[in-house]
């Protein structure tokens, strides 16, 4: 039987924090700690680590063992990846968004009405200009190991949007990355970074007035609970980068490989879940007496035509080259 358990806390416990998942360790197993901030049931993120870690507990048993804290409990997203090139952690997988003080590279995900579905981002992750990015922080202390997808993202907020004028004068929680903030923006908007365990109580109490995410993260963080509605922009696709050190890799000596191997083999099979659990994600919220509103073609061309121009800002920093691939992962 699996060590991987679920801790429920008492009732004062589970009032301020969700279900933490961890491993019991034993004394004489190596802790591998692995820092994220989603939900662990019904979030492609989530379930994707929880099955990582019942399966490393298992191939390594006896000498490593995995340790999960999701939802923030240990590190939140801003915070995470300093702990990780200091060894307090060894495993993150943040929105790439977050990863703007390390790379500009990174940034082409964030490229509003970039990638046309979930096929295109595969298509360009697993290309050599893809590939290339997983190494392309290492000079700062972080390697990448595999890519998790998320799903489209979508725009919020506490009134009705349906014209890009709509989100003029608003504030929207926007993630750590230059060019989410500049797409918003382009809107007349406000952005405001927030952690992703902010944002329902920024949402909440009006420090913000909206948000973009996934349904699954939409649906999870309860943020259709406290906004007027959700229009369907899929703007954006959410792709998280699991990341390590290379301190961490190099001393896993011979178990490297098998690492590795294991972790590609358990993104692909989750990877492939993603479509499906933003579905179910997205019916979930009508279900809970959420509001979603659907935009015309017409409709949706008037936010390309006004968010779109910000990639001229950013395609140097980026390169040029890998824009193009990019935008071939399409055809």
């Amino acid at each position: 039987m699996s060590k991987y358990t679920y801790l429920l806390g008492g009732a004062v416990a589970l009032a301020m924090l969700p279900t933490v998942a961890f491993a019991a360790c034993d004394a004489n197993e190596r802790v591998v700690k692995f820092s994220h901030v989603t939900a662990v049931k019904g979030h492609p993120k989530g379930e994707m680590v929880a099955a990582l870690a019942e399966r490393f507990d298992e191939k390594f048993d006896g000498t490593m063992c995995m340790e999960v804290f999701p939802n923030s409990t240990l590190f939140n997203d801003d915070k995470v990846l300093e702990a990780l090139i200091l060894g307090d952690v060894q495993l993150a997988a943040p929105d790439v968004g977050k990863f703007d003080a390390f790379t500009d590279r990174l940034q082409v995900f964030n490229l509003p009405f970039l990638f046309q579905d979930t096929q295109a981002v595969q298509k360009f992750t697993e290309s050599d200009a893809g590939q290339s990015l997983l190494t392309s922080m290492e000079d700062s202390g972080i390697t990448g190991v595999t890519w998790i997808y998320n799903g489209m993202r979508q725009f919020s907020a506490n009134k009705p949007l349906i014209a890009p004028s709509d989100a003029s004068g608003l504030r929207f929680r926007a993630t750590t990355s230059d060019v989410t903030e500049a797409m918003i923006s382009s809107l007349g908007a406000t952005p405001q970074a927030l952690a992703f365990s902010e944002v329902y109580g920024a949402l909440q109490t009006g420090v913000v007035d909206g948000q973009e995410n996934t349904w699954s993260n939409i649906y999870t963080g309860k943020f259709y609970e406290v906004q007027d509605g959700i229009t369907e922009t899929n703007h954006q696709f959410l792709t998280y980068l699991m990341v390590t050190s290379p301190e961490f890799l190099d001393s896993l000596g011979e178990d490297r490989q098998a690492f590795l191997d294991l972790v590609a083999d358990v993104a692909a099979e989750y990877n492939a879940r993603a479509n499906e659990q933003n579905a179910a994600a997205r019916q979930a919220i009508l279900d809970g007496g959420g509001t979603i509103r659907e935009l015309t073609a017409e409709q949706r061309q008037k936010w390309v035509d006004v968010m779109k121009p910000v990639w001229s800002r950013f395609e140097d920093n980026i390169g040029k080259d890998v824009i193009e691939a990019a935008i071939a992962s399409n055809k």
